[in-house]
């Protein structure tokens, strides 16, 4: 018999017998469930579970879905159910630095990331043609100040055109709207790094070199309206000693963004993350 996997999350307040009614229902509907995991917030008491289980090939998203909500109603749930095989569709934004870009479309290419790249889109020619080369649609959109919220209109156009799930800003160096952070809120990921906000503005790192850093972290974190300050994904430290010369940190630095920002997304595409407030739960 062939199979495909789906995944469910969920979150609810916290009941008796939560894990037993999701693992009957999907058993009921011949699911074989692979992966479990789940976690209660002891500060609001929260549940939290991720599961993924194997089906019919046969049976849809709105099949589960059909079977399912009866006990999602009896628990109050805020609950999603994926297929596997369906990957979610990505636009990545760049600006002038390709680190986290070319890392992405390496990762991409060997089937590291489980997503559809659909478009780049930069507010610079820059990377035109490395899109180009790799077949990717490339959306030039300058940004002035007299600009900004007509581009921003184009950008949701194009969001809503391709029906774009996930948005990565791989240095991205515009600051998104309050309104089109509300209205893509938890579909974009960003990623800085994390001497802020002690080394604001240009040249950070040659900053904290002045200032004797000892350690080079980076953070990825979803976008809000609050600049810099949405739920967390992943962060990473590389230490450095008084050898370290501002153009290593640099290098340093790039390597740390690269690799949170991949994991964050690999992460999210597993669909692994759910939001607890202004926090993160992460089923690893």
């Amino acid at each position: 018999m062939s199979v495909k996997k789906f995944v469910l999350t969920l979150a609810c307040d916290d009941r008796k017998a939560i894990v037993a009614a999701v693992g009957n229902c999907i058993a009921a509907q011949s699911g074989n469930i692979m992966e479990s995991g789940q976690y209660v917030d002891p500060d609001n008491h929260r549940f939290f579970m991720r599961v993924c289980f194997e089906v019919h090939e046969k049976m849809t998203v709105e099949d589960f879905k059909q079977g399912f909500a009866p006990v999602a109603l009896a628990y109050g749930m805020d609950w999603h159910v994926y297929d596997l095989d369906v990957k979610p569709r990505v636009m990545i934004m760049v600006s002038q630095l390709g680190h986290c870009l070319n890392d992405l479309l390496y990762r991409n290419s060997i089937n590291q990331l489980p997503m559809e790249l659909i478009s780049i889109v930069s507010n610079h020619e820059t990377f035109r043609r490395r899109a180009e080369h790799e077949g990717i649609p490339f959306h030039h959109l300058p940004i002035t100040a007299e600009t900004k919220l007509e581009q921003e209109a184009k950008l949701l156009e194009l969001v809503r055109e391709q029906k774009i799930d996930l948005v990565i800003l791989a240095r991205y160096m515009q600051v998104l709207s309050d309104d089109l952070s509300r209205e893509l809120a938890g579909h974009v990921i960003n990623i800085h790094h994390s001497f802020l906000p002690s080394f604001k503005g240009a040249r950070p790192y040659h900053q904290a070199h002045k200032r004797g850093v000892k350690l080079i972290g980076a953070t990825a974190h979803y976008v809000t309206a609050d600049l810099d300050e949405g739920p967390i994904i992943e962060q990473n430290v590389q230490r450095v000693d008084h050898s370290a010369t501002a153009d290593d940190m640099v290098a340093i630095g790039r390597d740390t963004e690269c690799q949170v920002l991949a994991k964050a997304v690999k992460l999210h595409l597993e669909h692994r993350i759910l939001l607890n407030e202004d926090r993160t739960v992460i089923f690893h």
